[in-house]
């Protein structure tokens, strides 16, 4: 399976997708190679041309350029600005140069590699990721790991939880195709009686339904379940739910009914009260800055009453933070 760039495969989604980085009309890798070399030769970084140049191009065209740094020079882009620049700057500098398919395998990577596990992380990627997606991470991270990414989380999760992220790896969401109402509230009766209606809960009931419907059917299934309990589906997976299984079954539902919504909330919570954690605002701003960045300008503006840029202005930085304000746009 080739590589895609982080727009490919969310055309078919049923969606209109607005990111605010895009392909640069007049692009010249030689150029911009060319620039990069000037900004890190000598004594001292240029900065602005390294936020001006990479954050100023797509994924696709920050390939190209590393091509011709490579074959012009003889060095690595991405060893060369990991010796100039260090911390979060390195991260955000390094993530944008790495194609869509290996940043998600590394950060999952990141997140299952020493003492603990970032279940957050398997969390937001396994859960937000559409089928050919998973697939080409599974691939890529077998390539780069030696070992299956099944196995690693087999190895580094438990119980229910383990059992969601298995299911999510194998990719067998449904296509959206048409919206079978009949089977739509058979399906919200399953998990009706799954939680609400005995004691205990069946999760195994609630996982199959909710890892492998398509989205369209799962809306369907959503209004149903209203309809039937009178309550929406996060208030009894709340209930019925605790910990990480309930964490990752919450995270499913929001990103089948607005993925947007789902990463406003990652990025407010990153940067709400004392400290602010830099790595969840790079991975979503990066990941998401080609697919839908505005879509969650729009989410955080309308669900938090502020700004993006306003937020990241006030808790990062130096570099990073103004990378990062270039990255996501205009302050709208």
């Amino acid at each position: 399976m080739a590589a895609y760039t982080r727009m490919a495969y969310y055309k078919d989604q049923g969606r209109v997708y607005k990111g605010t980085v895009k392909d640069v009309p007049g692009f010249d890798p030689e150029k911009d190679a060319a620039a990069l070399r000037k900004a890190m030769k000598g004594l001292g970084t240029d900065e602005d041309v390294l936020i001006d140049v990479l954050v100023g191009r797509s994924n696709e065209q920050r390939q190209k350029i590393a091509e011709c740094y490579k074959s012009q020079y003889g060095l690595d882009l991405c060893e060369d600005i990991q010796s100039e620049v260090s911390g979060s700057y390195e991260t955000l500098l390094t993530a944008l140069l790495c194609p869509a398919d290996k940043y998600d395998a590394r950060e999952i990577c990141k997140a299952l590699k020493g003492a603990g596990t970032s279940e957050n992380v398997l969390i937001e990627i396994l859960a937000s990721r559409p089928k050919p997606c998973i697939q080409l991470l599974k691939k890529v991270y077998q390539e780069e790991n030696g070992r299956g990414l099944e196995d690693d989380i087999k190895s580094d999760t438990s119980g229910y939880f383990a059992r969601v992220l298995v299911s999510l790896l194998q990719a067998k969401r449904d296509d959206p195709s048409f919206i079978d109402h009949a089977e739509a509230k058979k399906d919200a009766k399953i998990i009706f009686d799954a939680g609400e209606k005995i004691c205990g809960t069946d999760e195994e009931a609630i996982i199959a339904i909710l890892c492998t419907e398509s989205r369209p059917q799962l809306l369907q299934v959503f209004q149903e379940y209203q309809n039937l309990a009178g309550k929406s589906i996060e208030d009894s997976l709340k209930r019925e739910t605790s910990g990480t299984l309930e964490d990752v079954l919450l995270a499913i539902v929001a990103c089948i009914r607005d993925p947007p919504t789902y990463f406003a909330e990652q990025l407010y919570c990153a940067m709400k009260g004392a400290g602010t954690d830099e790595n969840t605002v790079i991975r979503v701003v990066v990941s998401r800055s080609e697919i839908d960045l505005e879509d969650i300008k729009a989410a955080v503006k309308r669900k938090y009453g502020t700004t993006l840029h306003t937020m990241i202005q006030g808790d990062i930085g130096g570099y990073i933070g103004k990378a990062l304000l270039k990255l996501c746009g205009g302050n709208d």
